[in-house]
């Protein structure tokens, strides 16, 4: 179990580490609001019971609430987590009523929600050009410098020199893409299109599975295919060549995300990998005793899971939402007010069946149950 300064540090993580991502991506709502003209009544960091607010000129109320587990922005028209309509905004006046989320087109409620989670991903953007413009873009060639012995890629036929050119169909262009994408498909059996001596050649290979401890002392089940590259190169650009490179770096990230969590869906990979809020803690925690390039590099990873998670088409969800609109877009119609209902009900079952599991998971992985295993026995 952790120990009482550990779960100290790590909550003092978890507030730095999501605190300024919720601020950020409610920011990101807000702001495309007002620039439509919507009026926000609320801004909330964290749910529950104020702790501390003020309310500014135009009215909006900003709040520091108690548990700093996401956040919300409360536009004028807007009832709550189901969106539906309040009923008093049918009596507005006409001047008041223009000023609400509602009476807004459809394409600027689209985007306003879409904002939210946009922002989380411009956020790792960001980060990720700072971090290229200080210390160059990783650019070290997908050519294998190195092959050991029985490993995966020596019995797969890979030799020094060769060039890995695609993997299952995708394009690999550099060897930090095939190290991440080898990494996340320990015991699956994969296609490489690998490049010798000028000619092209079709090689299968199952990345062994190696068990280790990270940095942060946590164990990860890794694919190793048993390969070493040639001398690490980082490449100075200008701004335009570190945005491109962190606008693929973000999208590389995604893609891992959506790889993981299909080999967790067909059972390829475990569920219990799967982490809740604890867990993000425990992580945060860690992190910050690294120091801050680690912190601002982990609030990037963090910043893309939030913008992700958030698209998902899961009604409470910015992607519910979204999902909505586009129905209405096609249909010409609003969903009935009976099926937003069915919709919040199941979106709410959904995600809180999902936080029980996640939270099972991260206890398990702190000890708890395998200390209650012993003493019961």
């Amino acid at each position: 179990m952790m120990a009482i300064p550990s779960i100290l540090l790590a909550l003092f993580g978890f507030v730095v580490v999501i605190g300024p991502l919720v601020f950020l991506h409610e920011l990101g709502h807000y702001f495309v609001g007002r620039w439509f003209g919507v009026h926000a009544e609320t801004f909330s960091i964290g749910m529950g019971r104020e702790v501390t607010g003020w309310t500014d000129r135009r009215g909006t109320r900003w709040r520091v609430s108690l548990l700093p587990l996401g956040g919300y922005v409360k536009f004028a028209g807007d009832m709550g987590p189901a969106g539906r309509t309040d009923p008093a905004w049918l009596a507005l006046p006409p001047a008041e009523k223009a000023r609400t989320f509602q009476a807004q087109p459809l394409w600027q409620r689209f985007l306003i929600v879409l904002a939210g989670p946009l922002t989380n991903f411009l956020v790792a953007i960001a980060i990720f050009a700072g971090f290229f413009a200080v210390y160059g873009v990783p650019q070290t060639p997908a050519v294998i410098e190195r092959v050991v012995e029985k490993s995966a890629a020596a019995k797969a036929g890979i030799l020094p020199g060769d060039r890995i050119v695609a993997i299952d169909g995708r394009a690999i262009s550099r060897f930090e893409e095939l190290a991440v994408y080898v990494s996340v498909r320990p015991g699956t059996p994969m296609a490489l299109d690998v490049e010798r001596g000028g000619r092209m050649i079709a090689l299968s290979a199952t990345p062994a599975v190696r068990q280790i401890t990270d940095d942060l002392g946590n164990p990860q089940r890794l694919g190793l295919l048993g390969v070493t590259p040639g001398r690490e190169i980082y490449e100075r650009r200008g701004p335009a060549g570190v945005i491109g490179a962190a606008v693929r770096e973000t999208v590389q990230t995604v893609r891992t995300m959506v790889d993981v969590i299909g080999q967790i869906v067909t059972g390829r990979r475990p569920a219990k990998e799967l982490g809740g809020p604890i867990q993000i803690a425990r992580y945060s925690g860690e992190t910050v005793s690294f120091g801050i390039v680690a912190i601002i590099h982990f609030m990037a990873l963090i910043s893309i899971n939030l913008g992700f998670i958030n698209l998902l088409p899961i009604p409470m969800l910015d992607g519910g939402h979204l999902l909505f609109y586009m129905i209405e877009g096609v249909s010409r119609r609003p969903l009935p007010e009976r099926a937003h209902d069915w919709a919040f009900r199941s979106g709410l079952a959904m995600l809180l069946g999902f936080m029980v599991f996640v939270t099972i998971n991260d206890l398990g992985s702190l000890g708890l149950w395998r200390t209650l295993a012993g003493l019961i026995g």
